[in-house]
Parts: C-alpha cells; structure tokens; sequence
C-alpha cells in the first residue's frame, strides 16, 4: 500500500501555568483549571460559589509570591523547559527520519499555548496524523483524561479529523525508569564528588496528590505511583528502610492521598543527617517541585533538625528523557515511520 506522504504530527502536553506572576494572571489560570469538572468533583453549583466567592478572590494574591519566586527571566520555568522538550525533540526527529517528515507543536491544557494554537500549527503543515502525548507518566482522570478531553474538544468543529492516537501512562516503561535512576545516580555522584565520602541515603519519592476519592471510584494514579518508586528503588538496590512514597499539594480539608510530603519531612528532619527528595510525576520543574518542595518543605525538614537536604530536579529535557519519548513514539507509531529501524532509540 502506499505511503502517507503528509507529515505526522506530535503534540507534547503538559498541564499548564499562567501567563505572569501576577494575581490576575494566576486568578485566570486557576478560573480555568479548578473550573475543570476533571479536576475537582464536586457538584458544579455548589464549587461555582467556592470557587467564585472564596477561593478566586483570595488564593491569587496569597500564591503570587511563590509564583515571582522562581520566576524567570523567560518567564514560567514550565513554560520555558517544555519549549526546550520540543525543541530538542524535533531536533532528534529531523535528525533521525528528515526534514519535514514529523513537527512536534507544545500545549497546555490550560492557558497557552493552547490546544487549539497546537493543533492550528500541526493542521496548517498538512498533518493528518496526530499522536498526542501527555507528559504524565502516571494516568489520572485529574490530568491525562483532562488533556483528552481538551484535544476531543478542540477537534469537535473539525470537518476532517486527523488519526489520533494517545498515550495513557508510562510509570513502569524502561526508558522512564532507566531516566529517573540515571538522574538519581547522577546526583549521588555529584554529592560524593564534593564531599568524598559516600554518604547515608535516603530517597523520598514525592507525588502530585490527588482526593482519596478519586482512587476509590477507580483512578489507578495511586498504585502507579508505587509501582514507579518501586522499580526505581529496586534498580537503586535500595531496601525497603532506604525510601520512601508521599504527596504533595493537598488543598483544602477532604482526605487526599497519604502520607502527606510535609508532614513526613517534619518526621524525618528528625531522624535524617541527610535526605534526597524526587518528584518523578513531574516531567518539568515548575512551582510544586521549584517552590513547594525546594522552599517549603525544605524549611519544614530544616525546621524539624533534619540536616543535608537535596531536590532532584525532574528530568526536564535531559537527553535520556527524549529518548523516552522517541521509544513511545517508535512503540504507538511505528506504522507512520517507513521503517521502525530508522530511529535510533539508543541514547548516547
């Protein structure tokens, strides 16, 4: 049969940030994402009032200046390490298969830039083929589902749609796994470089929390998140006393998943000399990871006598991370590429 001769497509998603450091823009990004029926559960009168009289009037101005605390002279650290995910992406695209025969368009699924800009650039190269790429690695309806239903959305007032094709999750893929301990074993040997000496370790694996609800109606993010540190952990050789699960950024005062990231630093600043903190749900550094847990929870653990505590950052675009997206591009469209062989999918 022949070939299609029109490009593919890719569209990297991530989940989005606002425009500026500023109550407005922070208050017209959360306007959007706490609005997602996705993200918060609830019956939609009752959160329009929660959201409209107490949490948008007053949350904007009390985070504004964690916001401006990494802010960066490009702007939003998500913003501006996901455009280099897509840079260095279709650098190894065009390098790999040519010129012209895929484009890789950045999204958000809240803010910009938005679904509807990405899939405007992919449509106006003539892609008719499209695999769509959220940068979770574990599958939430909170966030992977939520990008799905942007993308539907947006090609609902198409005439013509284009193939799709989804990635769900990666949490247990080999070039995810083979990325986190590669960062990992880089950073003890950064440390032992320093200080010569090996020192005592102790990994927390900490996750985006989620409402406990949303795992007993059938969300499968909690175990995920166990069977990724596991298989990490196990790579690392470490026993079971040496690391760790939590979660972060629990709002308001339902039940979230547990144990909660800062009331387990508190606990450990009291028994640790030194500890390493991942984030590996996280595919860029933004304000959970930059803020929450290198500022915040730092000052926690600092506060409660632990001593030697280091973040590593998430994977971002490290080489070893666009090779895993050239893997799960090579495993859900190897039919679009004229042969599979034609990646090379061996990180140097």
């Amino acid at each position: 049969m022949p070939q299609n001769s029109a490009p593919f497509g890719i569209i990297l998603m991530n989940l989005g940030t606002p425009s500026a450091p500023t109550p407005r823009a922070i208050r017209r990004y959360l306007k959007a994402f706490l609005g997602d029926p996705r993200v918060v559960e609830l019956p939609r009168p009752l959160w329009f009032l929660i959201l409209n009289l107490l949490i948008l009037p007053l949350r904007p101005i009390k985070i504004a200046h964690a916001y401006q605390s990494i802010w960066q002279n490009d702007g939003s650290p998500l913003r501006a390490i996901s455009q280099q995910q897509r840079d260095k992406l279709q650098q190894r695209l065009d390098q790999d298969l040519g010129a012209h025969k895929s484009h890789v368009a950045l999204a958000m699924t809240y803010g910009e830039p938005s679904v509807r800009s990405a899939w405007a650039e992919l449509k106006n190269r003539g892609v008719d083929r499209v695999f769509i790429l959220p940068l979770y690695p574990q599958y939430s309806a909170t966030t992977t589902a939520a990008a799905f239903d942007e993308i539907s959305r947006v090609l609902q007032k198409e005439r013509a749609i284009p193939e799709l094709r989804f990635c769900r999750d990666y949490h247990q893929h080999p070039a995810y796994i083979e990325a986190l301990v590669h960062s990992i074993k880089r950073h003890w040997q950064d440390i032992e470089s320093r200080t010569q000496e090996t020192p005592e370790r102790f990994l927390l694996f900490s996750f985006h929390g989620i409402p406990q609800v949303c795992i007993d109606r059938g969300d499968p993010y909690y175990q995920q998140c166990q069977n990724t540190a596991a298989a990490v952990a196990a790579r690392l050789e470490l026993d079971r006393q040496q690391w760790q699960v939590s979660f972060q950024s629990r709002v308001g005062k339902a039940k979230w998943l547990s144990p909660y990231t800062d009331q387990t630093l508190k606990t450990l600043g009291k028994k640790l000399k030194r500890i390493d903190v991942i984030c590996p749900g996280f595919s860029v550094d933004c304000l959970e990871t930059l803020e929450e847990i290198n500022i915040q929870n730092r000052a926690f653990y600092e506060a409660a006598g632990g001593q030697g505590f280091n973040y590593i950052p998430a994977l971002n675009s490290d080489d070893k991370h666009i090779a895993l997206m050239i893997d799960l591009i090579t495993e859900k469209c190897s039919d679009w590429i004229n042969t599979k062989s034609e990646f090379r999918t061996n990180d140097s």
